[in-house]
C-alpha cells in the first residue's frame, strides 16, 4: 500500500466526477460478499470492492482448506489408532492428493472468477483495487472515485500479524497462505503462535510426518479458552511427537538460506527448515481511510452499535469490528446490516452466545464466557466438568477419546453463561450447548431432559449434574 494510504485526507464529494451508486462495500470476504449479494437483489446499485479475492479468507485460506487439511490428517490419525482395536494396516502418508484438492476443489486454483460472476449476476459491480474513503460516502479506487447515497459497508476483514521480532522480516518466513498453499512439506517447521490456527497447522503438519515445533508466549496453548483446554492439547501434540513450548516467545530469528534458527526469550534456540507465523491477525485502519469517520487509525477494530453502524449511513461486518473472527461472526453481521440499511425490522446484534470451534484433534467447541470471564464479569459462578473419558462414549471410543465438558453457570438466574466441549466431536457436542445458552434454558431443564445413551453428548447431562 502507499503512503498516501496509510495517511488518508478527508476530500468534499465532486458529483461531477464521482460514479453514483447506493451502496460501496469496500472486502468483498464472506460478510462483505454478502452485504453485497443481498441489496443487489433486492435492486439497489451496488459496487463491491476488493484488493484480493471475492470471498475473502474462509474459502481460500481459512475454512475450507484447512478443514479439507484436517479431514486428511484425522483420516491418518484414526488409521494409527487401529492396532489394538481392529488389526493393522499400513500408513503411507501422502501430501499429493491433499494439496490436489485444496487446489483443485476448494480454490479454484485461488481463482475467483466463479465468485464474481455469481455477484454480477445479481446486479452487482465488482471492482478489484484498493477501496479508501476520503469522506464518509466517497471511496476512492485507483483514480475512481464512488459516492454512495445510501450506504458504505466496510468489510475489509484482517491479514496476518507479524510480531517485530528482530530478524524475522529479513526472513522468507510463511503465514497461513503459504501453508495452505503449499504442494511439498519441509522437513521440519517451528511455528510461532499457539492459537486455533497455529495448534490446527501444527497437528496437521505432524500427521504428514513433518517434524513439528510449536512456540506459544503465553504460558498455555489456545490462550483465550478454558485453561484445561491448552493443557489437554499439550498433552495431545506432545503424544504425537511435536515439541510444545509455552511460556516464552521468540526474541530473534535468523536464516542461512537452508534453515531457521529461533532464539527464544528463555535463551534457548529451535531450529528447521521452515518458519510458520501464526501470532494472530491485525486490522489496518489507516489504509481504509478510518479517520474520515473520526475514528483513530491505529485502534484494534472499527467501532459498531448492535445494528453494525460505524456512523449514520456507515455500516461494518466481519473480522474489522472486533467482535470474532468467524465467518459465521460475519455472515451474522451481513444479515443485521442488510436488513437495517433495507429499513427492514431485526435484532440488534448479541453476542452472548458467540459459538467458537478450533478443529484440532481433539476438537474444541467454545460458546459465551469462560469460567475466569464470568468471574470478572462479577457472576456468582458454579462450574461444572466432566471428562470425555469417563463418559460411556468416550469409554467405548477408546483411543483418540481425550477432552472434557466444562460448563459455566450463573447461580443467580439459574443458567448456563459458558461452556467447553473438548472431544472427538467436540464442535458438535457444542451445539446443544450454545442452544442453551443463547436461550437461557433454565439448568433444571437440562438436569430433566432425556439425553441419548451412548452419545458423546450425554456427557453434559454428567456435567449439569456436577454444578457446584
Amino acid at each position: 500500500m502507499t503512503d498516501q494510504a496509510h495517511h488518508p485526507t478527508t476530500i468534499a464529494p465532486d458529483t461531477d466526477t464521482d460514479t453514483v451508486v447506493d451502496v460501496v462495500v469496500i472486502g468483498m470476504g464472506p460478510g462483505g460478499e454478502e452485504v453485497a449479494g443481498k441489496l443487489a437483489e433486492a435492486g439497489l446499485s451496488v459496487v463491491g470492492i476488493d484488493s484480493s479475492l471475492v470471498g475473502g479468507e474462509c474459502p481460500y485460506w481459512g475454512c475450507v482448506p484447512s478443514k479439507m487439511m484436517i479431514r486428511a490428517a484425522n483420516l491418518l490419525a484414526e488409521a494409527r489408532r487401529i492396532p489394538g482395536m481392529a488389526g493393522t494396516v499400513d500408513i503411507r502418508p501422502d501430501w499429493a492428493p491433499v494439496a490436489a484438492r485444496i487446489s483443485d476443489e476448494a480454490t479454484d486454483n485461488w481463482d475467483d472468477t466463479v465468485a464474481v460472476e455469481r455477484f454480477e449476476a445479481k446486479g452487482g459491480r465488482f471492482v478489484r483495487g484498493h477501496g479508501r474513503l476520503l469522506a464518509p460516502d466517497v471511496v476512492l479506487v485507483g483514480p475512481q472515485r464512488y459516492r454512495a447515497t445510501r450506504a458504505v459497508v466496510i468489510a475489509t476483514g484482517t491479514t496476518p500479524a507479524v510480531p517485530p521480532v528482530p530478524g524475522l522480516i529479513d526472513t522468507p518466513y510463511w503465514t497461513n497462505h503459504d501453508a495452505i498453499e503449499a504442494t511439498h512439506l519441509p522437513a521440519s517447521i517451528v511455528v510461532l503462535g499457539g492459537g486455533a490456527i497455529g495448534a490446527e497447522l501444527s497437528q496437521v503438519y505432524a500427521r504428514f510426518g513433518v517434524h513439528v515445533t510449536i512456540v506459544e508466549a503465553a504460558p498455555r496453548l489456545l490462550p483465550l479458552e478454558e485453561p484445561e483446554a491448552g493443557e489437554v492439547l499439550a498433552q495431545v501434540l506432545r503424544s504425537e511427537g511435536i515439541t510444545v513450548i509455552v511460556g516464552t516467545g521468540a526474541s530473534r530469528v535468523d536464516h542461512s538460506g537452508q534453515q531457521f534458527s529461533v532464539q527464544l526469550a528463555d535463551g534457548s534456540v529451535v531450529s528447521a527448515e521452515q518458519l510458520l507465523v501464526a501470532t494472530g491477525r491485525h486490522v489496518d485502519l489507516a489504509a481504509i481511510g478510518a479517520d474520515t469517520l473520526g475514528v483513530d487509525p491505529t485502534a484494534r477494530s472499527l467501532p459498531v452499535d448492535d445494528r453494525l453502524h460505524v456512523t449514520e449511513r456507515v455500516w461494518a461486518v466481519g473480522d474489522v469490528t472486533g467482535k470474532g473472527a468467524f465467518t459465521h461472526v460475519a455472515m451474522y453481521q451481513a444479515s443485521i446490516a442488510v436488513a437495517d440499511i433495507l429499513g427492514l425490522p431485526h435484532p440488534p446484534a448479541d453476542y452472548h452466545a458467540l459459538p467458537r470451534v478450533t478443529f484440532t484433534d481433539p476438537e474444541v467447541g467454545s460458546v459465551g464466557l469462560t469460567a475466569q470471564a464470568a468471574i470478572d464479569a462479577g457472576l456468582d459462578v458454579m462450574v461444572g466438568r466432566v471428562n470425555m473419558p469417563s463418559t460411556a462414549r468416550g469409554w467405548l471410543h477408546k483411543a483418540g477419546n481425550e477432552g472434557f465438558i466444562s460448563l459455566v453457570a450463573d447461580r443467580a438466574r439459574g443458567v448456563l453463561v459458558g461452556a467447553t466441549a473438548m472431544g472427538p466431536t467436540g464442535g458438535e457436542v457444542l451445539g446443544l450447548l450454545a442452544l442453551a445458552v443463547h436461550a437461557a434454558v433454565p439448568i433444571d431443564q437440562l438436569r430433566s431432559m432425556i439425553y441419548a445413551y451412548p452419545t458423546f453428548h450425554r456427557g453434559i447431562e454428567d456435567a449439569v449434574k456436577d454444578l457446584h
